[in-house]
């Protein structure tokens, strides 16, 4: 199947990512090049410094058209931010009778068409299941009810913080072919259609946030953004042992661990020290504390969001953990103890490409945002090559 790359654009706290990909002769999908900048003039997923924004994302581009050989036009725009907010909106009609295709298309468009307070921007209207005369899951045409309703999650933010990453895009003078919230990306890249319909919860820990998304029975119930991301973690340890945070993101990265040891207790870790100054150490136990502490409070905001909406019971398939922040030491572990579920790294599933260098868990948003478009791709190949099919009949040719 013959069609133009797809590219997608990651504009994250931590890093700019952009991944380039191809189809494969046998329909599958070919990651063939990616980008990759630090990220400056972001802070929690949202725009502080737009030069800064841009020159990164430039850099990122580059690489990736140079790796890729060609030219990037269009993007895939995976974003996020502690804006974005979810909420279930339901629309219900009338019908008395048979229940046809126009019915089915109109309250699905009446419940996409939420009422959001005028500085906010739907992102996403995602469907999950319809109903008749109040019997939920039901495949609607064809049924004889009273009434019909269709049940959305409406994903939405800030519009002008959504529109500053749109402008970014513009500014480099690229097309956007479509924007998706982050969240939605990993989860397509790392769950795979099992963990989907038994249930899960698939958290991406970012660098500056959180994105979460909630599967139940297959269908999408609940995602969201929690403001705390790993240079939270990074700001603690430097607070608490009067580092920089250069220092302190050394420190995490190379002793960092998610649960408190026994052995922590009584072993001690050098401090950095400017030039004259008494050297210090601080315990091990100390900086797993600070550690644990965060990562605790971010995983217990989602659960009691899960608890309140009655979705834990619903996670057959535990927890996947995607983004940078799954590779602290024992994150697994803290993960299971909060959410009282199983728990295991998430890594982009169902492409191919750069070797082993793509199974990793901070590659799901950008390889996620591949997949909806090269998705996207062969849908409408499909559809013109089902319209051509009906040309030719018409004419004899088929």
């Amino acid at each position: 199947m013959s069609m133009e790359p797809i590219v997608a654009l990651e504009i994250g706290t931590s890093r700019v990512r952009v991944f380039v990909g191809e189809a494969r002769e046998d329909g599958g999908l070919m990651i063939t090049a990616v980008g990759d900048a630090a990220s400056i003039g972001m802070r929690k997923g949202e725009i502080f410094h737009f030069d800064s924004v841009c020159t990164s994302v430039e850099t990122a581009l580059r690489q990736a058209e140079e790796a890729a050989d060609l030219t990037i036009n269009e993007v895939y725009l995976a974003m996020s931010g502690s804006q974005i907010e979810s909420m279930p909106n339901r629309a219900e009609i009338p019908v008395d009778g048979e229940i046809t295709q126009e019915h089915v298309d109109h309250v699905l468009r009446m419940a996409k068409e939420a009422t959001l307070p005028a500085d906010r921007e739907i992102l996403h209207s995602i469907f999950g299941q319809f109903s008749v005369d109040g019997l939920l899951g039901v495949t609607p045409v064809g049924l004889v009810g009273k009434t019909l309703a269709a049940d959305v999650l409406i994903m939405h933010g800030i519009h002008s913080r959504m529109v500053n990453l749109v402008r970014v895009v513009k500014a480099l003078k690229l097309e956007m072919a479509e924007p998706l919230f982050s969240g939605l990306c990993s989860a397509q890249a790392a769950l795979s259609a099992e963990q989907k319909l038994q249930g899960a919860l698939l958290v991406d820990l970012g660098g500056g946030k959180t994105d979460y998304v909630v599967y139940a029975q297959a269908k999408i119930a609940d995602a969201g953004v929690i403001g705390v991301g790993g240079d939270h973690v990074t700001n603690d340890i430097a607070r608490a042992f009067r580092i920089s945070t250069t220092e302190a993101e050394a420190l995490k990265l190379q002793h960092g661990d998610a649960m408190v040891s026994g052995a922590g207790r009584t072993r001690r870790l050098p401090l950095p020290a400017a030039a004259g100054e008494v050297p210090r150490t601080a315990k091990l136990s100390d900086l797993q504390t600070i550690v644990h502490l965060r990562m605790e409070e971010t995983f217990g905001l989602i659960r009691a969001r899960l608890q309140q909406q009655k979705l834990l019971p619903l996670l057959g398939s535990g927890v996947v953990l995607t983004g940078g922040g799954a590779h602290l030491k024992n994150v697994t572990q803290l993960a299971e103890k909060v959410f009282g579920l199983p728990c295991e790294v998430g890594v982009p599933r169902n492409v191919s490409g750069l070797a082993a260098n793509l199974a990793v868990p901070e590659y799901a948003t950008g390889v996620g945002a591949v997949l909806h478009g090269y998705r996207n791709a062969r849908a409408k190949a499909n559809q013109a090559r089902s319209v051509w099919r009906k040309i030719g009949h018409w004419f004899g040719v088929d």
